[in-house]
């Protein structure tokens, strides 16, 4: 959410070619394709929302905007010519190559991590298929659901603050759920700040990640947005 989507997808903060890899390596291990794939169509959603060009647009059905143009052969490429400003890191671009590399790693380090558990300390009752499952293959699918849920779900559940020419809504459910990407009628009025919760009440956790590393210096220039009454 705070890379993926907030770096990658609308630069709403700066940071180092270093963390910039260090944290396109953390997203791909959530198995939602490479950081450039991600990003371009991710932007190609906020050029044409709600409109037929739009990918995943509610209008052409719940089932399709939530998982089947995810699924479609059609999208399988990544659009490059939308997100020129990252291809042109070569490490980015091997990334998102070969997406698929990550997550296997991941796979064979959990269902390792079982084996070893289970040779070395078995009174805690694991194994790898166990550890692998749960690990992996469990929180996986819930993550990417909860992601989808985005692009489905808040065009369809929640309230408008903001009369956007799409259909995004907030919903609180959601914004708890994914980490503060559910305050989506402010993000599509403000589509490149980092903060999305603009009322207090309003969660945003990855924000308040971004907020954090900025402190440390991981990140900076922040945009961070208007306040809720602008």
């Amino acid at each position: 959410t705070a890379f993926y989507h907030r770096y990658f997808a609308h630069k709403s903060f700066q940071t180092s070619r270093i963390t910039q890899f260090a944290f396109a390596l953390i997203g791909s291990a959530a198995t939602q394709r490479g950081p450039l794939w991600w990003a371009s169509h991710h932007r190609h959603h906020h050029y044409y929302s709600d409109t037929d060009e739009d990918i995943h647009s509610p209008e052409k059905g719940l089932f399709w905007s939530h998982m089947g143009w995810f699924l479609s052969n059609r999208y399988f490429k990544t659009r490059l010519d939308l997100i020129p400003d990252f291809a042109r890191y070569k490490e980015l671009v091997i990334l998102d190559r070969f997406d698929i590399l990550v997550p296997v790693i991941c796979m064979l380090a959990l269902y390792g991590l079982g084996a070893a558990l289970a040779l070395w300390a078995p009174e805690l009752g694991t194994n790898g298929l166990q550890m692998l499952v749960w690990g992996y293959v469990i929180s996986t699918v819930v993550l990417l659901h909860a992601t989808l849920c985005i692009n489905s779900l808040a065009h369809r559940r929640g309230s408008r603050r903001f009369a956007t020419k799409d259909t995004s809504k907030n919903n609180l459910l959601l914004a708890i759920l994914t980490f503060g990407e559910g305050w989506h009628n402010n993000h599509h009025r403000f589509p490149n700040s980092a903060r999305q919760g603009l009322k207090w009440w309003e969660i945003d956790i990855s924000f308040y990640l971004i907020k954090g590393m900025e402190k440390i210096g991981l990140v900076w220039n922040v945009k961070n947005g208007p306040t809720a009454s602008q």
